[in-house]
């Protein structure tokens, strides 16, 4: 974090978030497959809506840490009981699927480059690059990557960096800004969510004066 840092505050307007942020740190699930499994049950839904979707989920099953052959055993009416759409349904199945034909429980993530890990885990049905994005940052900690089409990203950006641009311009000019944070635009990416989240709680603090 201390290297990160110091690359990150050569970007005078970066420096401004690291002098008054701490960067979004969020608990791992332990590995790839409950991760990429919870990451399907946030996607475009409320936070608070998702934790009890996740929590009738997970309360299927022993223990946390389910496996995918638990979960195939399941009826997919069972699953989808719990809040799930019919699509998320399916893509939890695809995943426990894929997982046990290829064994990857218990799969050496390390010897896999990010590009490696994103063409694998983007063969799944449901699985886009951005979920893949958020299992290299949050569950393996890979440290230089940046989750252009993050709609949060984007508007965090923008903001930040007084841009007007759009859809493939914003993103291209994302990408030039980025240049100035490698190979640390992970953690850049965490301070700009906790930039976010800040944001949002000034605004409801406001709303209710």
């Amino acid at each position: 974090l201390k290297a990160a840092k110091k690359q990150l505050s050569k970007d005078k307007i970066f420096k401004n978030l690291l002098d008054t942020l701490d960067f979004l740190d969020l608990p791992r699930s332990g590995n790839v497959y409950n991760e990429l499994v919870k990451n399907i049950v946030y996607q475009q839904i409320a936070f608070k809506v998702a934790d009890v979707i996740y929590g009738r989920f997970v309360a299927m099953f022993d223990d946390a840490m389910f496996m995918p052959e638990e979960v195939l055993a399941k009826e997919f009416e069972e699953l989808k009981s719990v809040g799930l759409s019919k699509s998320k349904t399916q893509y939890v199945i695809n995943i426990s699927q894929y997982f046990i034909d290829h064994n990857l429980i218990d799969y050496k993530w390390d010897q896999l480059s990010d590009k490696e890990i994103t063409k694998m885990l983007t063969e799944i049905k449901g699985v886009g690059t951005w979920t893949v994005d958020m299992i290299l940052i949050f569950e393996l900690r890979r440290s230089d990557v940046f989750p252009v089409k993050d709609a949060a990203i984007q508007l965090a950006v923008k903001e930040i960096y007084d841009l007007e641009s759009e859809k493939k311009a914003l993103i291209n000019d994302m990408y030039k800004i980025a240049e100035a944070w490698q190979p640390y635009r992970s953690v850049a990416t965490l301070y700009l969510w906790a930039w976010c989240r800040n944001r949002a709680a000034l605004k409801k603090s406001k709303s209710k004066k």
